[in-house]
């Protein structure tokens, strides 16, 4: 009686030697593909639409350019890993509301997931150093994403201060509010930032937590692989209720919604 457990227990670790086995297979089968198909049309996708969105946004304006380059760019280059997306809970949503869209940050593969899924007119905050990357940073200045200097802190506030006349009729601003990708998946203290813009402009936050990227692409790593990745929407949280004096009770509360959908 003893002995059958003992076997299980065996055929169980047998059954997860032949997966890891398998998976250790399969990534290194998917390298010649990552360097010979996905990075050339990463390139390729990034100078054809980037160069839209530049022309897009010159002749109209950021959102049409963000709507026809921007988020084309991001769902193509998911399409091409492939990475398969699900988004749960989209009826949080209000169609022409703005946000401030807070999100956990596993992976590079969440900026691609979000913004060719999640559905709503973004501005991204990023670091001012993308803003040299050739095609990639010009059309996202042109898309009016918001490039921060993190070393002069009085330079990031005034950049924010000045993208905030963007963030309305339904346009709205995303921040990891991490700040920085999390390296073992757990979910690190939030900045303030984006609490102080939302507060700033009376506008809701709306948690959103994205799940299984750091699966497809690892932080600091190349390990780029197929995978499926999930974005939980969470009921939008008010700011009307909070002041600068108990912006820490809206940070913790945005915290606790994205934490609730991680493992």
């Amino acid at each position: 009686m003893a002995e059958a457990p003992c076997r299980e227990r065996g055929n169980g670790q047998k059954a997860s030697g032949q997966l890891s086995v398998g998976l250790k297979i399969a990534r290194l089968l998917y390298q010649p593909y990552k360097w010979l198909v996905f990075i050339p049309l990463l390139c390729f996708y990034t100078i054809v639409l980037g160069g839209l969105a530049i022309i897009l946004a010159s002749l109209f304006n950021a959102r049409l350019a963000m709507k026809l380059a921007g988020n084309p760019w991001a769902r193509l280059n998911c399409l091409t890993v492939p990475v398969l997306v699900t988004v749960r809970n989209r009826h949080n949503i209000i169609p022409g509301q703005s946000y401030v869209v807070v999100s956990n940050h596993q992976s590079l593969v969440d900026i691609l997931v979000i913004a060719g899924w999640l559905g709503i007119d973004i501005r991204w905050v990023a670091k001012a150093s993308l803003r040299n990357v050739p095609v990639f940073g010009p059309a996202s200045a042109k898309m009016e994403h918001i490039f921060i200097d993190r070393s002069n802190a009085r330079a990031a506030r005034e950049t924010i201060s000045n993208a905030r006349k963007n963030i309305t009729n339904g346009t709205s601003v995303m921040f990891f509010a991490e700040g920085t990708r999390s390296t073992d998946g757990s979910l690190k203290a939030f900045k303030s930032g984006a609490f102080r813009m939302a507060l700033d402009l009376g506008v809701p936050v709306l948690p959103v937590t994205v799940r299984g990227t750091r699966k497809i692409l690892p932080p600091g790593s190349m390990k780029l692989f197929p995978g499926r990745a999930e974005i939980v929407v969470h009921p939008q949280i008010e700011t009307g209720f909070f002041s600068q004096e108990t912006m820490g009770d809206l940070v913790e509360k945005t915290r606790s919604a994205i934490g609730s959908a991680l493992p």
